[in-house]
């Protein structure tokens, strides 16, 4: 059985997928798993023990050339199934067109019509994206839960064991693609002064984040801070996050790194809320969020470049010393 999983999104996104990947492995041993993502986000999925390859559609650099490259490709694996992540019309193009014998997505995307199995997804019901995207293959399956999962090698590990250099510390990823997502910069200043001070903190982002990252560290004037931000592959990071004390992360592809090593981490939900169903799933998890009740919160799905109203109350309102129960008992 060949099996072709889609998922071009942002990179928590292709986090959120591997459920899929591990749940497919389990209840079919000998299939031939792939992954269709985006160019920058492969990586991620480097040595995955359970998927044959990975497809990679450019979306950037000739778009659409690249999109019919990928759908020859598709349609010359010949698959046996194809399972759809997305909602969007040129995931469902790969899809409707697969020339599979079986598709599944979800009927929300515009070529859905043409699959042979659509299911539901609602934003806001209370269950988590994982659970919707689960729901898509549970025709073939069963009922029951599974984490996401990402595999670093041993090389990512001792990449993280280096720069710790033996010594306990913290990880803080302080920023994300959406303005309103982000916890404000000086509520991590104040973060950074309440963790213990024997331990290091580890700042990490992409090469974009690095300038925000270097003026938390600026501002919070403490021995100790590290800028990991563009110097270390998705995997490292994810290495590194699993072994800190705990993790501190946005809504954002951090978090859902933190849920694919079970790593202890603290959530932030500024503009959105645990309700859309993308908390952290972890064992060791807090989330936290505005004790205000605020009128327009949430102001969207993903978050806006700066906040709607002005005030940004929503982020300004979290009390970062509730973010830890060894600070909250301080």
């Amino acid at each position: 059985m060949t099996i072709l999983i889609i998922q071009t999104a942002f990179i928590g996104d292709v986090v959120l997928a591997t459920p899929l990947v591990e749940k497919l492995r389990r209840f079919y041993p000998d299939a031939a798993i792939d992954l269709l993502v985006r160019r920058g986000n492969e990586s991620l999925l480097t040595g995955h023990p359970h998927l044959r390859q990975v497809l990679v559609w450019d979306k950037k650099k000739e778009k659409y050339v690249s999109l019919y490259r990928i759908w020859r490709q598709i349609r010359h694996e010949r698959y046996d199934l194809v399972v759809n992540c997305q909602r969007f019309a040129a995931s469902g193009f790969l899809t409707a067109f697969s020339g599979a014998r079986q598709t599944t997505g979800f009927n929300k995307n515009p070529f859905s019509f043409l699959f042979k199995r659509s299911v539901s997804h609602r934003i806001g019901d209370g269950r988590h994206e994982v659970d919707r995207n689960l729901d898509l293959i549970r025709y073939l399956t069963d009922e029951s839960g599974q984490a996401p999962r990402l595999y670093p090698a041993p090389a990512h590990f001792e990449r993280a064991r280096i720069l710790a250099g033996g010594r306990p510390y913290y990880c803080m990823a302080p920023t994300s693609v959406w303005f309103t997502k982000q916890l404000p910069a000086h509520q991590w200043v104040k973060l950074a002064a309440l963790l213990p001070h024997d331990a290091l903190i580890f700042l990490l982002g992409g090469p974009a984040d690095r300038e925000a990252c270097a003026a938390i560290i600026q501002a919070a004037q403490r021995p100790g801070m590290f800028n990991t931000a563009g110097e270390l592959s998705f995997l490292e990071s994810a290495a590194l996050m699993r072994d800190a004390r705990r993790n501190f992360v946005n809504d954002s592809a951090p978090l859902h790194f933190a849920s694919a090593v079970n790593a202890p981490v603290t959530a932030f939900f500024c503009s959105t809320i645990p309700a859309f169903g993308f908390t952290p799933l972890s064992d060791d998890r807090i989330v936290l969020e505005t004790p205000l009740r605020i009128d327009c919160r949430p102001c969207g799905l993903h978050g806006f470049k700066a906040c709607p109203k002005g005030h940004f109350e929503c982020a300004e309102s979290i009390d970062v010393r509730t973010a830890f129960p060894e600070i909250s008992a301080a």
